[in-house]
């Protein structure tokens, strides 16, 4: 059973930037589709960005200032955020999936971590 430990959330102003990281438990990490989703309250749960092997996806609204990578060595992805706003306030959660074909549809990812709260203050 794969498990996924979130780090790296916190309160920052708009405009700040923090990095989330997500280790993952498998020993076959290099063959995992990985993804970031968030959920603000009262909202779905949304992806924001996912990777395969070195390229990333990303949703629309996080184009530019959000990027994803990966360490294979170190099981484990990250989500560097820049130049966050308040719309970025949310719950983010690490996803995986034992392809490597990324996905923007949360179904597609058997695996997720507890996620970890992302506030952003104005």
């Amino acid at each position: 059973q794969v498990q996924l430990v979130e780090s790296g959330g916190g309160l920052v102003q708009a405009g700040g930037s923090l990095i989330l990281s997500c280790t993952h438990s498998g020993r076959t990490f290099s063959a995992y589709a990985m993804g970031w989703f968030r959920q603000a309250p009262g909202k779905e749960r949304e992806f924001v960005a996912a990777i395969t092997r070195s390229a990333g996806i990303y949703t629309d609204s996080v184009k530019g200032r959000f990027t994803i990578s990966r360490d294979n060595a170190k099981n484990t992805v990250f989500l560097q955020m820049n130049s966050l706003e308040p719309e970025d306030t949310a719950v983010y959660y690490c996803a995986s999936r034992p392809l490597l074909i990324a996905s923007m549809n949360r179904y597609d990812y058997p695996y997720w971590g507890q996620g970890t709260q992302v506030t952003v203050s104005s």
